[in-house]
């Protein structure tokens, strides 16, 4: 799969703009705050309908304009798809596949994309919250039904919640608590939220091994990455951050299998339903005094451990950089061995790297340089052209002022 063509239309500080690729390696060059970023954004955004760097769309809207549009044509195979994507600023977004109306969720799976850029240090510095959200963009590409699934479950999170903080008020002022209706909404976020629970646990099994791949890859074979799945509804095994050394030195394996059973039970949607049910009945009467939600999948979290150690609060730097990157690599990797859903044949994933060069080593930049030679597709940023390792060869354009200009060799 490739990217053929892509327009832009009142998109971030574009007003127009129309670019046409090939297969292989293209670099958008230009200095901070020129838009070079912006353009791998709407690719990025074909992918999962939201950004790498902000959570609300309004931002993708140019500055008076009252939609942003993104167009684009994609080959998957000798087959092309157009596809248009109307982002309008406090109001549902309108799509058009081959040039016909349609949902917008029936453009998810079209484009898959993997972006790593700067932002990604919050994989394994930042709060459990971003590791969710790298899970469930993933998940979306992988499994777009899921993003109505998804949908769903935060909409009767939203709508338990206000009810929650309606019955704690009534608690508090001695009044009566009717639970009836909380007890619909338990039963439809279980049934939501099992099915989340069983795609992320399905995705850490099978991640696991790319990102260990990917880290010694990248690493230059210094360390150990694992990642695990600390799920808030069942944690019977109730492993903890420092129990992460236990894995480390386990020589018999028990440790590993009680794990893999563990995530194989997660995978049971039944199970995990009926758990989550048992959950939520045990922690009822906290959650009407505290108003919040306290159980289901939007309080899980990925454990990362480098070693016997976590790597959050314990990995340098540059460590830091490795394991996030090898997190994006993994997942990209995943998506390319994807021999399911409708372009199980030609779906490999573009590869977008966002100012990324600039902030490795040169012996992690080259060997970087030598895992993306191997995807079809990679769009990269970077602000001067020497940020780029010498391997890195393909299609280059300059980015200044809002235009982009295909480079000569002679200007390189």
């Amino acid at each position: 799969m490739y990217l053929s063509d892509l327009a832009l239309n009142d998109f971030r500080s574009y007003r127009e703009v129309v670019l046409s690729f090939s297969p292989g390696v293209t670099t958008f060059i230009g200095e901070n705050g020129q838009g070079k970023t912006n353009l791998v954004e709407a690719i990025g955004y074909l992918a999962t309908f939201s950004s790498h760097r902000v959570s609300a769309d309004a931002a993708l809207v140019r500055q008076g304009a009252n939609a942003g549009v993104i167009r684009a044509k994609v080959f998957h195979g000798e087959s092309p798809t157009t596809l248009d994507i109307e982002i309008l600023a406090g109001r549902a977004n309108r799509a058009r596949l081959n040039r016909g109306n349609v949902r917008p969720a029936e453009l998810l799976g079209i484009v898959r994309a993997v972006v790593f850029a700067p932002e990604d240090l919050s994989l394994v510095k930042g709060d459990p919250g971003e590791r969710r959200r790298f899970l469930d963009d993933v998940m979306v590409q992988f499994r777009p039904r899921m993003g109505g699934v998804k949908s769903d479950y935060d909409k009767v999170l939203r709508q338990r919640a206000a009810l929650l903080k309606t019955m704690q008020k009534a608690r508090r002022r001695g009044g009566f608590v009717d639970e009836t209706t909380l007890g619909i909404f338990d039963a439809q976020l279980a049934r939501h939220g099992a099915r989340i629970i069983a795609q992320r646990a399905a995705i850490i099994s099978q991640l696991r091994p790319h990102v260990e791949h990917y880290y010694r890859e990248v690493s230059g074979g210094k360390g150990n990455a694992r990642i695990d799945y600390l799920c808030n509804v069942d944690q019977r095994l109730n492993w903890s951050v420092p129990d992460i050394a236990l894995i480390a030195g386990d020589d018999t394996g028990e440790i590993v299998r009680q794990i893999d059973s563990h995530e194989a039970e997660l995978m049971d949607v039944e199970l995990s339903e009926r758990r989550m049910l048992e959950a939520l009945a045990a922690h009822r009467d906290d959650e009407i005094n505290r108003g919040v939600n306290l159980v289901g999948p939007h309080r899980d979290d990925m454990i990362l451990s480098l070693g016997t150690l976590p790597a959050k609060g314990y990995a340098s730097h540059g460590e830091s950089w490795s394991y996030a990157l090898s997190l994006r690599l993994g997942s990209w990797q995943l998506m390319r061995e994807d021999e399911s859903g409708d372009w199980a044949n030609d779906g490999e994933p573009i590869l977008i790297l966002d100012d990324v060069f600039a902030e490795l080593d040169a012996r992690r930049r080259t060997r970087l340089a030598g895992i993306v030679a191997e995807a079809e597709q990679v769009f990269v940023t970077a602000a001067v052209g020497d940020d780029l390792p010498l391997e890195l060869t393909g299609t280059r354009f300059l980015v200044h002022n809002g235009t982009v200009e295909r480079m000569d060799e002679s200007d390189e």
